[in-house]
């Protein structure tokens, strides 16, 4: 790939303009990914490197290492947090108004901000309804502690109740989207492009099972990898065909695997990705892919491909990781 040129940025009115490729911060204090402690360090370097580059969106979340991402994340950004779009997330365990409150006041005092330009409820919760999460929302939105309401892995039509009950638009839907976990594409993009909503795209390269660094006799190590059925040797090799239509594609670009990955998902317009970064390398990397044109040709060749990934899932990948976990 070549030399960076220039971040691409999602068309909508929004008080701060909001890359096509953001930073999502998981990693950021959870020890699960098994980066080694030397990561935290190296995650102010990322965040620093991301400014450079153009990046805009950082995304975050109180769970997030129990708060140690936002903390790493706000000092990280210093005072260039006025210039970027910081977003993070509450946990819903009880979110009714009056705690939908407290948590942003902690989160913003973690982050080291006076107001959190995208606030979003990190799943729905089955018992409490939006109506009162909203009215909480809006709360934050009118004394200036929120700029823009989001939500998190939300159906279309919770998404669009969640909207009803904020009496405001909720600006972002932010879930599981890449080209192996395709759901977002049949209903949430298209609303998206309509109504202009943003779909943010976590997991855009399926926690790295679309890097081509993995196969059979490759296996990835972490544990939250080794809990991922896509990382299973069965699917790894059902997946051939996908990763080297992938290669091939990037070969015509002089680019990664990933970097197509990501190109696929940012050909629609209303949709940005945050992939994570262990290393400024591979941030670098990242943000490069939002130079990628995709040909016509190019793009329905890797749709083609991702359609026919069939992995094993659900319930019948259960007794599978059980046996690659246990050696039985």
């Amino acid at each position: 790939m070549g030399s960076f040129e220039a971040m691409r940025f999602v068309q909508l009115d929004t008080a701060k303009p909001i890359s096509k490729i953001g930073l999502g911060t998981w990693q950021f204090g959870s020890r699960e990914w098994g980066y080694g402690r030397d990561y935290e360090r190296s995650a102010a370097d990322i965040v620093r490197r991301a400014l450079d580059l153009g990046v805009t969106l950082f995304d975050t979340a109180e769970i997030y290492g129990f708060g140690r991402s936002e903390r790493i994340l706000g000092a990280a950004l210093g005072e260039d947090k006025a210039k970027v779009v910081v977003a993070s997330k509450i946990f819903p365990v009880l979110p009714v108004a009056s705690v939908v409150q407290q948590r942003a006041v902690a989160s913003a005092a973690r982050l080291g901000v006076s107001s959190i330009d995208l606030y979003q409820v990190h799943q729905p919760n089955p018992v409490v309804s939006d109506t009162t999460t909203m009215r909480g929302m809006r709360a934050l939105q009118d004394v200036g502690l929120v700029g823009e309401v989001g939500v998190s892995n939300y159906s279309l039509r919770r998404w669009r109740f969640a909207e009803a009950a904020l009496g405001r638009r909720v600006l972002s839907n932010q879930v599981r989207y890449s080209m192996i976990d395709r759901g977002p594409e049949e209903d949430l993009i298209p609303y998206a492009e309509q109504a202009s909503r943003i779909v943010i795209a976590y997991s855009p390269l399926g926690q790295g099972f679309l890097s081509g660094r993995y196969d059979a006799n490759n296996l990835p190590s972490g544990a939250i990898r080794r809990a991922n059925p896509y990382f299973l040797p069965e699917n790894l090799a059902r997946a051939t065909e996908l990763i080297g239509t992938l290669r091939e594609v990037a070969a015509a670009h002089d680019a990664t695997p990933s970097q197509i990955a990501l190109a696929y998902l940012l050909r629609h317009p209303n949709v940005v990705a945050i992939p994570g970064a262990s290393s400024v390398a591979q941030l670098e990397r990242n943000a490069a892919a939002a130079e990628i044109d995709l040909a016509d040709d190019e793009y329905a060749t890797l749709r083609t491909a991702a359609r026919g990934f069939r992995p094993v899932t659900g319930l019948a990948a259960v007794p599978k990781l059980i046996r690659a976990r246990t050696g039985r």
